[in-house]
């Protein structure tokens, strides 16, 4: 074995001691690779002088194209920011769901609140309310409505003595999902043109993204994000024992109550931003706690940072592993994540539980 350089030592250390420091660099990294990429190539160098070109006192080289410019502000920026979003918002919700319910399993994909989400969305788009481009407008709160229903079905349909049973829990949820995903793609077959965005929530991306929907869909992440993380002490008394939390002083029924209110207001301002984007908020969640613990304080922030370079970088495939053609990121990101799931229940099913 090479023994590693003083160098190399001293990165491990600063990385090892400072994960939040780690976590934006790859953000940072992952945002400046995915602007620079496309039908029209930006040198990395370039992009980062155009940025730079915003700032006071700064001027960027003579020589960029104004259509540089226009790609990289007008396209590409809004649609790497609406990834990093969407990916904060469906791993922090996932992170949210599994201190909940205790299981690192639970996912706002597989709880069948992503799939709840998008058909109220969809009824949002084929009822005659008036909708905004059919991203905003009506569609945001029947996208909350929906997640809300799913998630309190699931749990209803899990309890057992008065405790959500994990592996209840799950197939409840895929058969919800499978539901409510049966009933979105009968209204595409008789709703006729109207119903022609749906589309884009079954398989998920961002081609259509802009700042206008992005601004308005921040509030929605941010409220929910602050609620889940002043309930991050709760969230951890509540991994011991939901008996052991009360004796603790933590009003169980509350805590679970606000949680999941928020976080299916988060997985819902995803859904209506991208659609159906499934297994983020199983796979990075859990590759945080192998990093950090189950401390919700640090786990919940580094979540969202992680899951935001995540999806940059799986939309940067979905964009140009068939260039010019788009791959759909729910496409690549249910490649990834059923594996990985499967061999999380594997694992766990093997340890005697779910």
């Amino acid at each position: 074995m090479v023994a590693a350089t003083p160098r190399a030592q001293w990165l491990a250390r600063i990385l090892g001691a400072s994960p939040f420091a780690a976590a934006t660099v790859l953000l940072l990294a992952s945002a400046l690779v995915a602007v620079t990429q496309g039908t029209a190539a930006i040198p990395l160098p370039t992009a980062i002088a155009m940025f730079l070109d915003r700032l006071p006192f700064v001027t960027a080289p003579a020589d960029v194209p104004e259509a540089w410019r226009r790609i990289l502000f007008e396209v590409r920026l809004p649609r790497v920011a609406a990834a990093g979003l969407v990916g904060a918002a469906l791993s922090y919700s996932g992170a949210a769901y599994q201190g909940v319910f205790r299981n690192p399993l639970a996912d706002p994909f597989l709880l069948g609140v992503a799939s709840g989400a998008a058909l109220g969305a969809s009824i949002a788009i084929v009822s005659p309310l008036p909708v905004d481009s059919y991203g905003f407008g009506w569609v945001p709160l029947f996208a909350f409505l929906g997640a809300c229903v799913a998630v309190l079905a699931v749990y209803a349909l899990s309890r057992r003595g008065g405790l959500a049973d994990n592996a209840t829990l799950l197939l409840a949820g895929i058969a919800l999902s499978a539901v409510a995903s049966g009933i979105t793609s009968f209204m595409l077959l008789t709703g006729g043109p109207k119903t022609f965005p749906i589309f884009s929530f079954l398989f998920g991306g961002f081609n259509t993204s802009t700042w206008t929907r992005l601004l308005l869909a921040t509030p929605y992440f941010a409220i929910g994000a602050v609620v889940v993380l002043l309930q991050s002490r709760a969230l951890n008394v509540l991994q011991l024992d939901e008996e052991q939390a009360a004796h603790l002083g933590v009003d169980v029924t509350r805590t679970k109550i606000i949680v999941l209110a928020a976080a299916s207001m988060i997985a819902a301002a995803a859904v209506a931003i991208a659609g159906v984007i499934g297994f983020v908020g199983l796979i990075v969640p859990h590759m945080v706690r192998m990093v950090v613990g189950n401390d919700y304080r640090r786990l919940l922030p580094l979540t969202a940072m992680l899951g935001a370079a995540f999806v940059i970088l799986v939309d940067l495939v979905a964009r140009r592993v068939l260039a010019p053609q788009e791959v759909p990121v729910g496409i690549v990101t249910e490649i990834l994540g059923a594996p990985f799931f499967l061999y999380l229940l594997r694992r766990r099913g093997s340890a005697g539980s779910l």
